[in-house]
């Protein structure tokens, strides 16, 4: 953490990153995943496509506590069906947790998490979600964001609130639109996809360009000012440039709460 961070008790850094679960060399990538952490120090960090089975958000909490020397708590919420013992959405962080809970979207598996953390003196809740593939139609997408937004309107007692995940829709697109009348996208550089190879040569999303679209988003609403903003988890192996963190790269952002938000 930087000194003007350390002086601030209300700016704290948000980052997200898609782990494309264990798949394409998970052992290799796990270290620069690490090094990554390290290096951002994120006092909050949304993870999408856990391994279940590989514990990996458990392990990633554990390196972080670890190389930054702060507890990391770890919230996670599997999906449902038969994905509930492959795949997770979690969130790890160094700020005490309240209360945490869930929403099933019932379509594809899918879940939100969402994580009250106390945050100096104030009460934000940090959503967790990771919506219908990129390549399938927008309109379940918006489905699911419409299901989202009701559920944060049920939570209504705290104004401060921060959806991160993978949206698989750009910004011209209706899912993503309708989350952008509520939310503040904090940046918009693209994400998606990288050149992540498997050991076979076997690149991700072979069907896309690469890093040509923002999929994932750090969104913001209520007393939530935002200081800075990036891409982060964006660069490959120094000795192999098809050994990426993860067929996503990541978003952070510094934020700010506002003086006397409740």
């Amino acid at each position: 953490m930087t000194a003007a961070r350390a002086n601030s008790p209300t700016r704290f850094r948000v980052a997200t990153l898609n782990l494309e679960q264990d798949h394409k060399r998970w052992d290799a990538r796990r270290t620069l995943i690490e090094d990554g952490i390290a290096a951002l120090k994120p006092d909050v960090l949304a993870l999408n496509e856990v391994s279940i089975p590989r514990q990996t958000a458990r392990a990633l909490g554990r390196a972080a506590t670890a190389r930054l020397g702060a507890d990391y708590h770890v919230v996670q919420q599997s999906r449902t069906g038969s994905l509930a013992a492959v795949e997770a959405e979690a969130l790890l962080t160094r700020f005490p947790v309240i209360e945490t809970g869930n929403l099933d979207f019932r379509t594809r598996d899918m879940v939100a998490l969402v994580a009250r953390l106390r945050v100096g003196g104030t009460l934000v809740d940090v959503y967790v979600t990771h919506l219908y593939m990129s390549r399938g139609a927008d309109p379940l997408r918006r489905h699911q964001v419409e299901q989202l937004l009701a559920w944060i309107d049920s939570r209504d007692d705290v104004a401060a609130r921060i959806v991160c995940g993978d949206f698989n829709a750009t910004l011209d697109q209706p899912s993503a639109a309708l989350m952008a009348e509520r939310f503040r996208p904090t940046q918009t550089a693209p994400t998606a996809f990288t050149p992540l190879a498997d050991a076979d040569g076997t690149v991700s999303h072979p069907y896309w360009p690469r890093l040509d679209r923002c999929i994932d988003y750090v969104w913001t609403s209520g007393p939530v000012a935002l200081i800075a903003s990036g891409v982060c988890f964006d660069r490959p192996s120094p000795g192999d440039p098809t050994l990426w963190p993860s067929d996503h790269t990541g978003v952070w952002a510094d934020l700010e709460l506002a003086a006397g938000a409740a």
